[in-house]
């Protein structure tokens, strides 16, 4: 990626990952989607669904356009970070015209989704389970 070529960058979180998205229209005719400096596959290896996940945006827009799509993601597990990389590049797709904005919000790709895990309470087990309680 040269220094003069634009890009639109955006972040995406989901529960306590955050994924940084810089998104490039290629000159060439190669599409590179990187994440922490590997590919998108390598990255989520043996996990389909997650690359999935991660590439849904373009795949709802049906964007077949060569693009250099460049992640840095940290914090969280492999879920959490799928989906705050599928946020960041809806962030990021959106940026480039109003009706691909129009098109993502409609179909919640720019929903921040904000269910986090509740923390544990004092004298419970878990957030929520209690101690078993013992008759006798």
């Amino acid at each position: 990626m040269t220094k003069t070529m634009e890009y639109l960058n955006a972040v995406g979180r989901r529960k306590s990952s955050v994924a940084r998205v810089y998104f490039s229209p290629s000159a060439g005719s190669k599409s590179e989607f990187i994440v922490n400096k590997m590919p998108v596959d390598k990255y989520f290896s043996g996990r389909g669904d997650l690359v999935k996940t991660a590439k849904s945006p373009l795949g709802f827009l049906g964007y077949e356009k060569p693009c250099i799509i460049k992640v840095n993601v940290n914090g969280g597990g492999n879920k959490g970070q799928a989906e705050s990389i599928k946020l960041g590049l809806s962030r990021a797709l959106s940026q480039m015209d109003e009706e691909t904005r129009k098109k993502l919000r409609a179909s919640g790709f720019l929903t921040r989704d904000s269910r986090v895990v509740e923390r544990k309470k004092p004298g419970r087990r878990k957030a929520r389970k209690k101690e078993q309680y013992s008759k006798r």
